[in-house]
């Protein structure tokens, strides 16, 4: 037993919270508390490590499944953001074969390629979307239970919105995360690989060309198929990368952050633009959790403290949310 899994909080039943049940079946209850969030030893973004502190909250067993996302689009008639035509009006110079309905997928390369141009793997393919998430010729057929991908962050807050729940902000998903182990690098202790198993789904090989598959999965894995955390959550490491509610911003534009920080939300929406592209003034959110691509050579994003900022206009292949409800 490791010193993190011997400071795991104790769990009692998860289907219990406030006020009594789950407000949803499909959700446990996650106490809150003060936990160290960030860190000082992996990538600059997650730096600096810092206290804050969450109220707490239900929060989705697992991701959102394609046959929960089905049932919304059958009662609302919801079309996603991949499965509209994009205005050339907000992206100048683009290319017309850019703005047809399509999203993100990853295309392994026939031969390495090293790891600096993510160019070299990543493409945009007209007609894929949550309803073919391997490309126009795949279906969810035979993925009802893997989680939902190709999902924009319009498109997380309209299944929220619908199912009486909300997107957690960051530092609620990574609270929960967490499991009660308090400054653990992974979401189940300190070994990527305990005993020689495998965890979560992510890539093994060499990536980008090479995935071996050890963990049994190149692609998305249906949801629970690793073991839970501290908490009882699914998947909160791997498979696929999760919105969040809050526009993204370095932790070092924090003020203070030798203090807790009670409920911490993220920056400024104008401030979340990147500057790399002026022109394009797209906002990021904040995604947790990392996802099958994400390979110890190359992303090392499968874990609790860290973040990626995602433009809110933009889905993949490996993108896709869960929500909460918090106490009123």
């Amino acid at each position: 037993m490791n010193q993190h899994t011997a400071k795991r909080l104790a769990s009692p039943d998860r289907q219990r919270g406030p006020g009594g049940e789950a407000p949803h079946p499909d959700m446990v209850w996650i106490p809150g508390g003060e936990f160290l969030m960030g860190s000082d030893r992996h990538y600059p973004e997650e730096a600096p490590a810092h206290r804050a502190r969450v109220d707490g909250f239900w929060m989705d067993r697992c991701t959102v499944t394609n046959r929960q996302f089905e049932r919304f689009v059958a009662e609302t008639g919801y079309v996603t953001l991949a499965q509209k035509p994009a205005n050339a009006v907000d992206y100048p110079g683009a290319k017309p074969e850019m703005l047809v309905p399509s999203s993100a997928m990853f295309k392994p390369p026939p031969a390495p390629v090293g790891t600096h141009n993510h160019y070299a793997w990543w493409i945009y393919v007209a007609g894929a979307n949550w309803r073919h998430p391997r490309g126009p010729a795949s279906s969810t057929a035979k993925l009802k239970d893997h989680p939902v991908v190709h999902i924009a962050y319009e498109d997380a807050e309209a299944y929220a919105s619908w199912a009486g729940k909300a997107l957690p902000t960051e530092a609620e998903w990574e609270f929960a995360a967490r499991g009660g182990l308090d400054g653990a690098e992974f979401v189940w202790g300190d070994e990527l690989t305990p005993g020689g198993q495998h965890m979560a789904n992510t890539y093994q090989g060499e990536f980008p060309f090479r995935n071996d598959c050890e963990d049994g999965y190149e692609w998305t894995a249906p949801v629970g198929s690793f073991p839970a955390n501290g908490y009882g959550l699914y998947d909160m490491a791997g498979n696929v990368w999760q919105w969040t509610v809050d526009w993204y911003q370095e932790h070092r534009r924090i003020e203070s952050p030798c203090c807790t920080m009670d409920n911490p939300r993220g920056g400024e929406r104008e401030a979340s633009v990147d500057p790399l592209t002026p022109d394009i003034r797209i906002p990021r959110k904040v995604t947790k959790g990392g996802s099958f691509l994400c390979a110890p050579s190359y992303c090392r994003r499968y874990r609790p403290a860290a973040r990626m900022a995602q433009s809110v206009d933009t889905s993949t292949c490996h993108l896709g949310f869960r929500c909460i409800t918090r106490p009123a």
